[in-house]
Parts: C-alpha cells; structure tokens; sequence
C-alpha cells in the first residue's frame, strides 16, 4: 500500500478522482470549489468589516476551511512519510536549459537555487515570490477564481467565464514558462 501511495499515479485514476469531486460538491449543494474562495471566508469570518463583500454567512461554507486544512496535512505527510528519496527526473532537453540558467540540483521537488532561504532576497527571489505571489492573488481575484474552482468546478457546470478564465490561464502559463521566465532566470 505504501509502494502504491509513494508512486506517482495514472492519470486516468487521479483525474478520475478529481472528477468526482463536481458531483459531490453538487449533491451537497455546493456550487464553489476552489482555495481562494477561502481567503474571502477567512476575511469575512476574521475581520467582519462593514463591507458589502465579507457580508454573508461564512459558516456555510465551513467545509472549505476543512479542504485547505486537508491540503496541508496531506502535503506534510507525503513529505515526510512518503516522499521518494530519489531525485526528480525530468526530460533530458529540459534538464539541459536548466542548466544553462544555473538550475542542477533536481533533489527535491522544486529546485533550490530557486527556492532556498538564502535565496529569498535577491533579486530574481524578490521578482518571484514577491511578484509572482502579487500577481496569482491579483489574478484569482480579478478573475473571480482560482484555476482549481474555475478549471474544475466552473467548467463542469458549463459556464463561459469559466472557460474564459482557463483559457487565459493556459496562455499565460505559456507565456511565463516560455518567455518571462527564461529572462528572469537569466538575471
């Protein structure tokens, strides 16, 4: 059972999974999915200002707190009691480009020249957590989601800001992966 968690799992399981999340959340009457949904509730249960957008009954939502929770719990224990001591294995050709803006160490899950400690104040860790932190938060809010509510929730219910939403979220993971990133690394 262990061999099987610490696996990574055929798509057709883990998307099949994921995909029972819709009708679930729908038999129970929830119509939103998603994490950023719960920095609204976190907002309105924590700082009850009087504005019109945090006036609601958060409490209702309480099963999304029990969501984000379950993220982070799942995530401590596959990081300490399942993770694969071996390194990362990537595609040749990309190990390659890496390695010509100076990224080698594919040990862990994300490589640390990236995301070390000592990294976080210089330039190209300010550009990427500051402002890559900046512009997800802007960009769930501006786009009234996140891709997990909008990709998974909003187009299993057919809706066109939805599709929207994803569409423009694709290209702009193309865009950062193929054209701002290389020049940010290159710093």
């Amino acid at each position: 059972m262990i061999e099987a968690l610490q696996n990574p799992w055929p798509w057709y399981v883990a998307g099949a999974i994921i995909g029972l999340i819709v009708p679930a959340l729908l038999i129970l009457g929830n119509k939103h999915f998603g994490i950023s949904a719960n920095l609204r509730h976190a907002c309105a249960a924590c700082f009850p200002a009087n504005i019109n957008f945090f006036k609601y009954d958060w409490k209702k939502e309480m099963w999304n707190f029990f969501f984000v929770i379950g993220i982070f719990a799942g995530a401590f224990i596959a990081a300490q009691f399942l993770a694969d001591p071996n390194p990362v294995v990537i595609n040749p050709k990309l190990a390659e480009e890496l390695a010509g803006y100076g990224i080698t160490d594919m040990s862990n899950l994300v490589p640390t020249q990236l995301f070390a400690i000592q990294n976080i104040f210089t330039l190209k860790g300010i550009i990427m957590l500051v402002g890559g932190g900046f512009l997800v938060g802007f960009g769930s809010r501006y786009a009234g989601g996140c891709t997990s509510g909008h990709s998974i929730m909003g187009l299993s219910d057919l809706q066109w800001p939805s599709l929207v939403a994803t569409i423009m979220f694709m290209a702009g993971g193309f865009i950062m992966a193929n054209l701002i990133l290389p020049f940010i690394l290159a710093l």
